[in-house]
């Protein structure tokens, strides 16, 4: 009768959940890389984000950037609904409405997998 190759069987076992965590982590978490601003109306603001992320399809995608104050009100947001695995950066507009008395907001992008993190900017509004 033959042996079970026991240990042959963990190695192999942890060598694949090794190479799982390390494609689900590949991709990374989403960078801001571009914000380009325009005063459109009383208190409108359109935000032209440009973001970067290795998108590797529908499990992993940069899915959404936010306009946030600078303790982390949301002002508004930009659902991505759909992965750009070809298109790396992609810039997206939004039209954000601001309080007068916001000077300065933060734009952050999520990803389907970490959420939140990556390169952040700040920008300077002049309402």
């Amino acid at each position: 009768m033959m042996k079970f190759p026991f240990k042959q069987f963990v190695v192999a076992c942890f060598t694949l959940f090794s190479l799982s965590m390390t494609s689900l982590a590949f991709a990374g978490k989403v960078n801001v890389v571009d914000v380009k601003i325009l005063k459109t109306g009383a208190g409108e603001w359109r935000f032209d984000v440009s973001v970067q992320h290795n998108d590797e399809g529908w499990e992993h995608y940069a899915n959404r950037w936010d306009v946030v104050t600078l303790d982390g009100k949301v002002l508004g947001s930009r659902i991505l609904h759909h992965p750009h695995v070809e298109e790396q950066p992609f810039t997206r507009s939004a039209i954000v409405k601001i309080p007068s008395n916001i000077k300065k907001a933060v734009v952050r992008a999520n990803d389907s997998v970490h959420g939140l993190g990556g390169h952040e900017v700040t920008v300077d509004l002049d309402n």
